[in-house]
Formats: C-alpha cells, structure tokens, sequence
C-alpha cells in the first residue's frame, strides 16, 4: 500500500503533458493558518514526488487577493468594518508596517516558506487582473454568457437573471466590489449599478473588476495549464465550485479540468478555524514549537479528507512523541512496533522529510526536555548529561559527549530546547511546570511515615549508583512496600521537599537529573 501523494504522482504520470503544474490558492481574508494553506503543503509534495519521477512539475501559488472582504479579521479594531466589501489589495495595513492588508496577512507564512522547504512560484490576483492576464477570458465569457447562465442555473435553485453578466466591477463610488452588479456591456466597455445607488461604466482594461469566482477558477486553469489542484472540503461538495468550474472550463475555454485533491478542514482544539474569531493555528507559530518536519508529518500521516484536530496544549506531547518515533524509525534508531508499521512510518516520513539525504537529526525527547530545562535551566551542556545520565539518547547519541556534537546537530539540539521553552511559556498547563527549591526546604507537613520514606530513600541514593530510572524505581517501590506507604504519598512528600508542591515530573528520573548531594540532603531536610 502506498502514500496517497504517491498515488496522486503516479496518476499524474499518466498525463500525456510537457510539465504538470500543481497549482494552490489563498484567500487573503486574514492571517494564513495551517488550515487553508493545507492547499500549499500539498501541492508541495505533489511537484516534489513528480520531479523524483523524472517528470517535469512547477508548483504555483496564487493569493486571491482580489476578493471582497467580507467579514473583519482577528484582532482588527471594528472600525476596520468601513472597508467590507473591497478587495483585499485596495485596504489599507492594519499596522502601518507593510504596503496593504495583503502583505501584512501575507509577509508571515512566505517568510517561512522557504523553512518548510517549499518551492511554488507566487502569483497575485489583483495583479493578474491589473496586467491585463484576465482580459481575454473575460471577453470569451461575456460572448459565451448564455450557455455559462445555463451552466450556473443548472445547479442553482433560482435561476440568474436574463441581464447577468459573470463579472463584478469595483464600484467607483465605493469601491466596493462584492455590492455591484453588472447588466450590460459593448466590447470592453462594462455598465453596473451598485447597491450604494451609484450607477456607472467600466473598461475592463483598468483591472478594476474580477470575473465571478467558478468562472475566473476555471481561468486560470487554462491560463496556467493547472494540471492538479488541491481545495478544502468546501469546493468538493456535489454541485460545488469543482463542478460547476469544471463545466465551463471544458465547455467555455476548451480545458480539461484538473486532477482535484480535495481535503478535509482542520480543527484546533476541536473548533474550527476562524479567521475573524482569531481561532487559528499558523505555519510560522508551529516553528516555535516543533521542526518544519513535524508539520508535514501531521499533515500526511492521514488521508487528507480524514478529520484533523490539532492541540497546542498537552494533546502536543503525545504528538510530538509520535513524530520523534516515526522520525528514529526511519533512521533505523528504532524498532517500530511491527513490519505493517515499519513500512507505513518510513512511507509517512519520506513524505515530510524536507532535506533528503541528511542525517538523523539530533532532536531528544520533547517530553523529557520540559522536565530537563526546568530542573537545569537554559544550560545545553547540563540538559545533556541529564539526558545521557537517563538514557534518553538513542543508539547513535548515546556514546557521544556534548563537545562531539556536530555544529548541525548542535543547531538542530538549540532549536529543539528553544521549541520546549516557547511551549512551556505559552501552551503548557500549570501543572506541568515546576521550579526546584534551591534555596530553602519548603516548609509542607508530611506524616511520619513520608518523613521515614525520604531519610530510607535518602540512604538508598547516597549509597547507590543507579544505571537508570528504572532501576531507582522499583528500588523506591520496595522502600514504599516495606514501610506500608502508598506511591502516591512517598512521592507527594519529594514534590514538597523539592518543588514546594504535591506533584511534578516522574519521580525516578527527577531525581536522577538533580545533583546527587542536594537530593540526599534534601530529602533528610538538612539543606
């Protein structure tokens, strides 16, 4: 069984054209979220397989940045309502600090474009209309008006009027473009009204207009030669924008319409993504928390109509745990569960892996830096000798000292605390954070018998070298069953000793990471 993209290339192969062109597209209604631009990542990873086939495929993104706004985006004051129903292109910086709306929602993902290693050539609509590209489209549909009305009535519950015209003019009254209608025209020459009461003229020439958006899809279908597509969820419903742009693109401009990959949207935190709700997760705010990588790997991991919901929150932990597994599979660091799963976690990483060739990343586990960078601070060195001394290092680390680490692999360990840091500050719950009481023995009762577990276990970790946590563990659990104490109260009484509170991270490693003599006396309250 093979990757859906690889599917999708070897159809692609199929195709009898010179070069496929993958294209994607954005609305620029607000800030570009890992949600619709799905569109960018996948079409990436189409042209990217295509070339590994031998066949030539160019990957273009086109920022439909022509459109009406049409509701106020996050975080917008309100007043920012006066430029509803203009495009995009004609609104002003929220910020002052880039040309117009567009650059501003724009500039954060195709800074990072390049991160996630993909190569598209970007395309703007309001441009494309301004140099004239549109022109001759426009034209072949005012003269095939008739049969694209008859195309649109068939899936249309109430007919469109005899007078409509696919074409919306921006009103030069207004400037709105979504409240004008235009009911005539003579060569370039376009009549409309607007529902601001202004009634005018005109030329198409000017750019100042767009043609209706199934009509002007299947454009730039022809106009690029597209020969695969991927849109949300939306556009695939029966009777949609897919279908209804794929008729007049065969029918009116004579092109087959292209191979379509439809996907389902993504949820955060099991509500869907709004731009206008500020409720969204963007591609340039993954990066604070996780390699470019595991983006593509959560993406691909599924079949892209399968429901995604996405956590920033403690869901990520197990997520990131997942990617790190998948990751060290590939690498041969690791054994994965059976061959099925083998196979499917090579198959899922070669689709995410962004610079092919390179060597295993040095990435240790997430979940145990959260607990290493509070107890050691901002301290790569010490962060590693807790990792060594709790072998969390896999095969090809676990020899190493920190001074043989490479100056990639030395980046790659930066990026990956920094990651923990940004998560820690802004996702994590309060009770995944601690702070060690360095400086004084909180003052927390403990029972008697608590008292008697830490002088017992104090005894066992200064007379003991422990090799692991597990070991440390069941040691600690022998100590419990001997004084009758339950798990849970010996390790509350640590927490209060140590972190001032009843709970923290996994007991044996904990302990382990801290220095040795601190614990011991610690835990007999001397210091």
């Amino acid at each position: 069984m093979t990757h859906w993209i690889e599917n999708i290339a070897d159809e692609l192969s199929k195709k009898d054209v010179e070069e496929h062109i993958i294209a994607s597209g954005t609305s620029i209604s607000g800030s570009i979220h890992i949600g619709n631009s799905c569109d960018i990542f996948i079409a990436n990873a189409v042209g990217k397989k295509l070339r590994e086939k031998g066949k030539e495929a160019k990957t273009i993104w086109i920022a439909d940045d022509n459109d009406p706004l049409r509701k106020v985006p996050y975080p917008l004051p309100e007043d920012y309502d006066q430029y509803l129903g203009m495009p995009y292109s004609t609104i002003p910086c929220p910020d002052g600090c880039c040309s117009n709306f567009v650059e501003h929602f724009e500039k954060p993902l195709l800074n990072v474009i390049e991160d996630y290693g993909i190569e598209m050539e970007a395309k703007s609509g309001y441009e494309m209309y301004k140099s004239g590209v549109y022109d001759d489209y426009i034209r072949i549909s005012f003269e095939n008006v008739n049969e694209i009305r008859e195309i649109f009535n068939e899936y249309r519950r109430e007919p469109l009027a005899e007078d409509w015209l696919p074409y919306n003019p921006v009103c030069e009254e207004c400037g709105r473009i979504n409240t004008t209608y235009a009911y005539d025209y003579d060569g370039d020459i376009v009549k409309y009204r607007c529902e601001c009461g202004h009634e005018g003229e005109m030329d198409i020439k000017s750019g100042n207009g767009k043609l209706t958006w199934r009509v002007e899809w299947a454009a730039r279908w022809k106009i690029f030669g597209i020969t695969c597509e991927p849109f949300g969820k939306d556009h695939a419903a029966s009777g949609g924008s897919y279908d209804v742009s794929s008729v007049i693109s065969e029918k009116i401009f004579d092109y087959p319409a292209p191979y379509p990959v439809p996907y389902e949207w993504i949820t955060l935190d099991g509500e869907a993504m709004s731009k206008s709700h500020g409720v969204f997760f963007a591609p340039d705010e993954w990066l604070k928390i996780g390699p470019a990588e595991s983006l593509n790997y959560y993406l691909f991991r599924s079949k892209p109509m399968k429901a995604k919901d996405f956590s920033p929150k403690m869901p990520y932990l197990d997520f990131i745990d997942q990617f790190d597994k998948v990751e060290k599979v590939f690498y041969n660091e690791e054994e994965a569960p059976s061959e099925k799963e083998d196979r499917k976690f090579r198959e899922i990483y070669e689709i995410a892996q962004i610079n092919a060739g390179e060597p295993l990343p040095f990435r240790p586990p997430f979940r145990f830096l959260v607990n290493a960078y509070q107890i050691a601070g901002d301290d790569l060195e010490k962060i590693f000798e807790i990792l060594k001394k709790n072998s969390q290092l896999t095969k090809s680390f676990e020899d190493k000292e920190f001074d043989d680490l490479t100056e990639l692999e030395m980046s790659q360990y930066r990026e990956r605390v920094d990651n923990v840091i940004y998560w820690l500050d802004t996702y994590a719950p309060k009770f995944v954070k601690f702070q060690v009481q360095t400086k004084k023995v909180p003052n927390l009762p403990l029972t008697d018998e608590q008292t008697q577990f830490l002088d017992a276990l104090a005894d066992l970790i200064e007379a003991t070298e422990f090799s692991d946590a597990k070991e440390l563990h069941d040691a600690m659990y022998g100590i419990l069953e001997n004084l009758g104490l339950k798990p849970q109260k010996g390790f509350q009484a640590i927490y209060k000793m140590i972190l001032g509170q009843k709970q923290g991270p996994r007991a044996a490693s904990f302990l382990l990471s801290l220095d040795k003599d601190f614990v011991v006396k610690r835990l007999r309250k001397e210091a």
